[in-house]
């Protein structure tokens, strides 16, 4: 049996080596290292994927949050509601950018934040909401929509984790994750669904006049050459990245396919389980599964994790701690008792093996073992 890993990226590399060689060799002959031809091609290609107007690139995931939002037209102090339960660049931006990251809990079974919570959070000062589509899966963005239009309120999607990810609107019309709100934003770390060999990012809008100032915010500000019209950062994608992921957007759907074909094993086998909660599927949206991700009840979950260890499965805990217990942002006042469904899923959630190049032998070592742990007589 192969090594069993979180991420392979290794043999994902050589089932498409010559595509990627030569794509890398292309940028290399034409020293075109910045700029290139193949960053504009892929924002292109990127743009028809999702059926968005504008795809704009730029260093990393985190870039795109900070440039979408230096957008946005926000004043510091201004108030943003976002997830708990989510990697710390979402809230980070918020902090460093001035203004006041508000943190809700998310539903349980999805990871995702909802309406209802969103709603109770909402003051005179809300301006804008970052649903983040956690995982693979999107958020509730018809009933986010509605709330954004009742408020007046931006909406500005996290979808670093679901590239590909289809929401299903109650009339029957499907959007790509990022493509909903005001703008999305993405990262191509190594890792995510459409991945790179290094960093890289992208926000996507339908707005032209916002998508004309992302643009310049990501370019030190300028619009055309030493004229700077906004305050902005030095932020782009390199041209061999582009061209790295010009060949793996053509793999994507295979990829998220063979994704979900891996969580519904998973799901087969967790299914006579009681102790193993798999994730919740949405009716309103697909699911890439970037993470699949469980909830181990009765406190065993690092018990399990450590019994993985000793069989050679790899797991992962995201997220270990919630965000606003983090001493970074003590300053936001929230007690430990606040936000207790993070704080549950903090304590539960355990992230399992899974990626494109997964096989049956592989699978079947994990679940056996899974299930071995809670059938022991401790």
């Amino acid at each position: 049996m192969r090594e069993i890993q979180m991420v392979d990226l290794k043999t994902q590399y050589k089932n498409i080596r010559s595509e990627i060689d030569d794509a890398i060799s292309s940028v290399i002959n034409s020293t075109a290292f910045i700029r290139g031809p193949e960053v504009k091609l892929f924002e292109q290609e990127l743009q028809n994927y999702l059926k968005v107007k504008h795809v704009i690139s730029c260093a990393n995931g985190t870039d795109a949050l900070q440039i979408s939002l230096m957008a946005a037209g926000l004043n510091p102090g201004d108030e943003v509601i976002t997830s708990d339960f989510t990697f710390i660049a979402t809230v980070e931006v918020l902090a460093l950018l001035g203004f006041k990251p508000v943190l809700i809990d998310p539903d349980p079974g999805s990871f995702n934040v909802t309406p209802g919570n969103i709603r109770k959070a909402i003051t005179t000062k809300t301006k804008a909401i970052v649903p983040v589509h956690l995982f693979g899966q999107c958020a509730d963005m018809d009933g986010i929509l509605k709330l954004a239009r009742e408020y007046n309120l931006l909406v500005i999607e996290d979808a670093a984790q679901a590239t590909g990810t289809d929401f299903y609107f109650p009339d029957g019309k499907s959007r790509k994750a990022g493509t909903i709100g005001n703008a999305g934003t993405t990262s191509f770390f190594p890792s995510k669904n459409l991945g790179c060999f290094g960093d890289g990012g992208a926000v996507y809008t339908n707005d032209d006049e916002l998508a004309g100032k992302i643009r310049s915010i990501a370019n030190h500000g300028m619009k055309e050459r030493y004229h700077y019209y906004n305050v902005g950062i030095n932020s782009r994608l390199d041209t061999l990245q582009a061209a790295i992921l010009r060949v793996k957007l053509r793999h994507l759907d295979r990829y998220n396919e063979a994704r979900r074909s891996v969580a519904d094993f998973y799901d087969r086998a967790f299914a006579g389980c009681p102790e193993i909660i798999v994730p919740e599927r949405k009716a309103y949206s697909s699911h890439i599964f970037h993470q699949y991700t469980v909830r181990i009840a009765n406190g065993k979950r690092d018990d399990l994790k450590k019994y993985l260890d000793g069989k050679g499965i790899p797991s992962m805990i995201y997220y270990p701690g919630p965000l606003h217990m983090q001493e970074a942002y003590r300053y936001l006042g929230y007690g430990s008792s606040d936000l207790p469904v993070t704080t549950s899923l903090c304590r539960k959630v355990l992230s399992l093996p899974l990626h494109t190049e997964m096989d049956k032998e592989q699978l079947e070592y994990i679940t056996v073992n899974v299930l071995e742990f809670f059938e022991r007589k401790v």
